[in-house]
């Protein structure tokens, strides 16, 4: 009875970190549907004709530096999902082998969270980059004529 218990405990203890894992998994949804329109996007502007691709540099390398940091953050929560994995098996680990490791659970959740917050600092930054491209040129138009 004491093992029925000690299980059930674990799953109880573990259906938090799991809810984490759904939410990872959605943004990481997002982000790859991001970095796919990116390349899609990259793709388009390197296969224009060479007289045209000009016109299009300064677009290119914003696309550049936001898929490299879309690429960051989907592997920094890429590191955290995985390590909420290690923090939930340890957790039935212990239950299994009466092993002891609280300090692995805390420690794998820890790194989890730092992970996890970087990655979104990461998809802030690229989120920036995206709006820039787009305020930018709009700027640029709304700006009044110079009187000569």
């Amino acid at each position: 009875m004491i093992e029925i218990h000690s299980v059930s405990e674990a799953i109880r203890d573990a259906v938090a970190p799991v809810f984490l894992l759904t939410g990872i998994g959605s943004i990481l949804g997002v982000l790859i549907g991001r970095l796919g329109r990116s390349i899609d996007r990259a793709r388009f502007l390197t296969d224009t004709p060479e007289e045209k691709r000009e016109r299009f540099k300064d677009e290119l390398k914003i696309i550049v530096r936001r898929t490299k940091w879309l690429r960051r953050a989907i592997g920094l929560a890429t590191f955290a999902a995985l390590c909420i994995c290690v923090s939930i098996a340890s957790m039935f680990i212990s239950v299994e082998t009466g092993l002891r490791l609280p300090h692995l659970v805390m420690v794998s959740f820890i790194i989890s969270m730092a992970s996890l917050i970087l990655g979104l600092l990461c998809f802030l930054r690229e989120i920036v980059l995206a709006s820039r491209e787009v305020i930018v040129p709009y700027q640029q138009l709304e700006k009044p004529a110079r009187k000569p």
